[in-house]
């Protein structure tokens, strides 16, 4: 089974309401790699990487986010698979890596 690796940016009421640490409960039940992180413009975006089926579960909890959240889009694109990860990661607050404004 071929791995996957995907970008993705949450829309809507996604911070201070678990998600990160949702995000990385949900990545590391299914034992994908890659990270999490709030942005400086109220999203919430990440990467995860692991086979195509465990990806499109993980993005459709994600997509539900936690209880408290209110998820009202979310954005993803591939990426090339890397090597050189480990685990799945909280990181700290950053601007996107998407287009800026978004």
């Amino acid at each position: 089974m071929s791995n996957i690796r995907v970008a993705f940016k949450v829309h809507g009421t996604v911070q201070g309401v678990g998600f990160r640490d949702f995000t990385q409960k949900c990545a590391k039940l299914d034992g994908l790699k890659g990270w999490v992180r709030n942005t400086t413009c109220g999203r919430v975006e990440g990467e995860a990487q692991g086979s195509d089926e465990k990806v499109k579960k993980f993005l459709q909890r994600v997509d539900k986010g936690p209880s408290m959240a209110h998820v009202v889009k979310l954005e993803k694109r591939d990426l090339d698979v890397r090597d050189d990860e480990e685990g799945f990661a909280v990181m700290r607050t950053a601007e996107s890596m998407f287009n800026p404004g978004n």
